[in-house]
């Protein structure tokens, strides 16, 4: 299985989904041999083998570039990214006279790499890099596994090129499509070729949401019987639940996610002057961070609510939970979202959510408000009913609760261990 982040070391939802698949996998009694680009320690390894592509050396006895060079051609450099390459890198990968049986190692392999694991300015450098060095690991492992699992579009090259490296068979998961991170007419055109690359590639494809299915199958072009939906879970919390003291009397309502064009942040800021023109009584939290950020804080301040907004930055493990059980509703007014965990992780600790109807989340819940991301009218009223109406807010609270409860990871997993399964019977036979 290819990641790019693990838990506790994660930036969003994808890491938190990954490691709740592989817990749920080891359950049904899938041994799973997870790589990452780096391990920082502290990484949760008991359900787990966890391997760093950080360190891991090429020499032209264990890789042969021009096998991979047709698919380092998806990272042709756009001049946006061309300065963060060094002369010698930038060679190999844009010249396009360059013939395969006379590239040489030299230039770009026969050393280690050093990841950042992070989502910087460097990105598309380590996405390639992650896919060499996976050919290298996947020959290393290659009597130890039966199937290859990649996340995401930033490990679907790493996914493809262990299958060419191995003949192994290929799953690869897509969580969030370019169409939804970026909008339609925004689409970063090297990620969506390397999604479409990726999944063209694939032996299945796994969506998380029939939402994200229509997606892949439309705007994509691949083919319907290969794509399977496998919605997401959320793991049990079977820790005591801990009160904090909010210290201010006003109910809090909380956005927590990525301040981005795809989590709508902006309607929840719309909402929020609606709701406030009620109720000056009420605080909102955005929890995040984002491009949107700034914009997002001088919109607050230009509307002139800033005393009820808080912007705490990026949260995460303790202090997730801690905005959790001090929230009051929890809404996730998502653009365009392939599934989204964040609501059922509310539910978990008693809040009761709304959620966009553009979201995957919403074909698996039914105790939860669902609204167009879109009408922050309704959106508006459904917070004000929620702070205002008890009987409304316990009846969502309780059931919910008891819905989330019965979304399990185990599951989950089991559906993606019967996607295996039939991978494997159609490819290998």
């Amino acid at each position: 299985m290819f990641g790019w982040e693990f838990p506790p070391h994660i930036t969003g939802g994808l890491g938190t989904a990954c490691y709740g698949l592989t817990k749920g996998l080891a359950f049904n009694g899938v041994k799973v041999h997870f790589v990452v680009p780096k391990v920082y320690g502290g990484e949760d390894q008991s359900q787990i083998t966890l391997h760093a592509a950080e360190g891991v050396e090429f020499s032209e006895r264990n890789f042969s570039f021009g096998e991979f060079y047709e698919q380092m051609r998806y990272f042709e450099v756009g001049s946006n990214i061309i300065p963060y390459l060094s002369p010698d890198e930038y060679e190999i990968l844009v010249n396009e006279d360059v013939r395969h049986d006379t590239i040489t190692s030299e230039k770009i392999l026969g050393r280690k790499f050093k990841f950042s694991g992070a989502y910087g300015k460097n990105l598309m450098l380590e996405v390639s890099r992650y896919a060499m060095v996976a050919s290298v690991i996947a020959r290393q492992l290659k009597s130890d596994f039966d199937i290859i699992h990649a996340h995401d579009w930033l490990t679907y090259a790493a996914g493809v090129a262990a299958k060419r490296a191995t003949g192994k068979p290929l799953v690869v998961h897509m969580h969030a499509t370019e169409y939804d991170r970026s909008g339609e007419g925004n689409i970063n055109r090297q990620v969506h070729d390397i999604e479409k690359m990726g999944m063209s590639e694939a032996d299945t494809v796994i969506s998380v949401s029939n939402f994200t299915r229509s997606i892949i199958i439309n705007k994509y072009g691949i083919a319907p019987d290969k794509v399977v939906t496998v919605h997401n879970a959320v793991e049990a919390d079977e820790s005591e639940r801990a009160e904090y003291k909010k210290y201010i009397p006003e109910k809090i309502v909380t956005f927590l996610g990525r301040i981005t064009y795809q989590k709508g942040p902006d309607y929840f800021v719309q909402s929020a002057l609606k709701v406030l023109q009620r109720d000056p009584n009420v605080r909102f939290v955005m929890a995040g961070s984002g491009d949107m950020l700034n914009r997002m804080i001088k919109r607050v301040a230009t509307l002139g609510i800033a005393d009820n907004f808080h912007f705490t930055g990026f949260l995460k493990g303790p202090e997730v939970t801690k905005m959790f059980a001090m929230s009051d509703v929890y809404v996730m007014p998502s653009v365009s979202e392939p599934f989204g965990i964040s609501p059922l992780e509310a539910m978990r600790s008693n809040v009761p959510v709304i959620i966009s109807k553009q979201s995957g989340v919403s074909e698996v819940l039914k105790h939860a408000v669902k609204v167009d991301f879109w009408d922050v009218d309704a959106m508006a009223d459904a917070i004000y009913g929620l702070l205002h109406y008890k009987a409304l807010s316990t009846m969502f609270k309780e059931l919910g609760k008891d819905e989330v409860d019965n979304l399990k990871w185990d599951n989950s997993a089991a559906k993606v261990k019967n996607v295996y399964i039939d991978t494997i019977t159609k490819v290998m036979g």
